[in-house]
């Protein structure tokens, strides 16, 4: 346990091996190949707690200030406290939105999950 909070800020290297072994063959490779390689399972790399997190899709542009844009997915654990100046999820005035956390919020709101990570769309 005390590992894991001295490296709680730092990412975990997965535990699976994802090299591409060399062919043993001669000649002229299958075109099919490539389907032999393994894959990266985003789950393993970027979620610590599979049962409180979410992905979440944003639907407009509301949030470009934070570097989230339209059909971005948001990676939001609901077991992680946000801290000074992380993103959260939050719900006010019975809405869903994006928020950077703050010291002195003067609002009320009710904080559903941290934003963990920002998959970026490019299409």
């Amino acid at each position: 346990m005390e590992e894991l909070e001295e490296n709680s800020g730092m990412i975990k290297k997965s535990r699976r091996e994802h090299r591409v072994l060399k062919p043993t063959q001669t000649g002229f490779s299958s075109p099919a190949t490539h389907y032999a390689e393994p894959r990266i399972d985003l789950n393993e790399v970027l979620v610590d707690n599979p049962n409180s997190t979410f992905f979440m899709r944003v639907a407009d542009t509301n949030y470009e200030e934070y570097g989230i844009s339209e059909k971005d997915v948001l990676i939001v654990d609901k077991a992680i406290t946000p801290k000074q100046n992380q993103l959260a999820f939050v719900t006010t005035e019975g809405k869903f939105e994006v928020q950077r956390m703050e010291v002195d919020c003067k609002e009320e709101i009710e904080i559903w999950g941290t934003v963990t990570y920002i998959i970026k769309s490019v299409l």
